[in-house]
């Protein structure tokens, strides 16, 4: 079992249409992945999709994979391409939700977005993650 030291947040930063497939042969074919990027990816229908069992490392903060569980949102940019937190109300309950099962997992693992890890040079997850789940 790994030694999880992180709860990382993240969002695709795509449009909330992207498709699961697409971002799987994206992280495959042009970044040359052999895991997913994320652990869990929360629909805009607030469906949670399991991309890659929590034993195993993904690809979602360099530097920290291997102590860091990844959950991500679709969305993240408006229609410009510029970055916002545009979470539907069922990806902020399916993500509190799932947070909390992970809390339970987890209980010493800082909840965190991306951006909040050291040099890290991205908006993502477009939101300031550590003050909102603070009290988990």
């Amino acid at each position: 079992m790994r030694n999880i030291k992180f709860i990382a947040i993240h969002c695709t930063a795509t449009s909330q249409r992207t498709t699961v497939e697409s971002i799987l042969r994206y992280w495959k074919q042009n970044l040359g992945w052999k895991s997913p990027g994320y652990h869990y990816l929360i629909m805009p229908d607030g469906e949670v999709k399991q991309l890659l069992n929590e034993n195993n490392v993904s690809n979602g903060v360099a530097g920290y994979n291997s102590e860091t569980v990844n959950v991500c949102y679709m969305g993240g940019i408006d229609n410009t391409g510029k970055p916002t937190d545009n979470r539907t109300a069922l990806q902020k309950n399916s993500m509190l939700e799932l947070l909390k099962k992970l809390r339970v997992k987890y209980p010493l693992a800082i909840i965190q977005g991306h951006y909040q890890f050291p040099d890290v040079r991205k908006a993502c997850p477009c939101f300031d993650a550590k003050k909102e789940f603070e009290k988990l």
